[in-house]
């Protein structure tokens, strides 16, 4: 087992998250091969114990060194519960004492840095100048898609076609958050 795990949304197969999150390190020039991956599936596994992988909760202080969660923020409108940023926090926050990974975890919470709500493609979105990222949203309006998996994936679809050589402007200034994130877990303990 590596030292380093990275939980996310989704399966370890290339999802959009750990598709980005592997593009920023090799960006990062960090060593992607001394870290696990490993896809949570849906957000509300997260916030259930049985949920994460026993190597995971018995690993903690003895081969795994430091563990960062990366959580979709999504919208409260949506999820009162753990919907939006502060609910999101908060419920990591719980299940990482539960689970006693306080010492060894972090989080980031993947949303629109400015509205603190959305999820991967709002971050992402939030990363390109504003004539694009209005000629996106204007296309999203019209089409009216009720379905947020629908929105995210014609989201994406729209992003790979527009910037199909240069996907991610990892300058962009709202990634600098989650380049710390990543830089930190190469960081030597104190």
């Amino acid at each position: 087992m590596k030292s380093i795990v990275i939980l996310h949304e989704g399966n370890e197969k290339n999802t959009h998250d750990n598709k980005l999150i592997r593009l920023l390190m090799e960006d990062l020039q960090l060593e992607i091969n001394a870290v696990s991956f490993f896809g949570m599936g849906a957000k509300s596994n997260f916030f259930k114990a049985a949920s994460y992988p026993e190597f995971l909760t018995e690993g903690v202080n003895k081969t795994i060194e430091k563990v960062l969660l990366i959580v979709d923020a999504d919208d409260i409108k949506n999820d009162a519960l753990y919907g939006g940023y502060e609910n999101t926090q908060h419920a990591l926050n719980e299940i990482i004492a539960q689970l006693n990974f306080q010492e060894v975890s972090s989080t980031y919470i993947m949303c629109d840095p400015m509205t603190k709500t959305g999820y991967l493609e709002s971050f992402i979105l939030s990363t390109i100048p504003e004539q694009q990222k209005t000629c996106i949203e204007r296309f999203l309006d019209c089409s009216q898609f009720k379905s947020k998996e629908n929105h995210k994936a014609i989201l994406n679809q729209i992003y790979k076609m527009a910037y199909p050589n240069a996907p991610y402007d990892f300058k962009h200034p709202h990634f600098n958050d989650l380049k710390t994130q990543l830089t930190q877990l190469f960081a030597e303990s104190e």
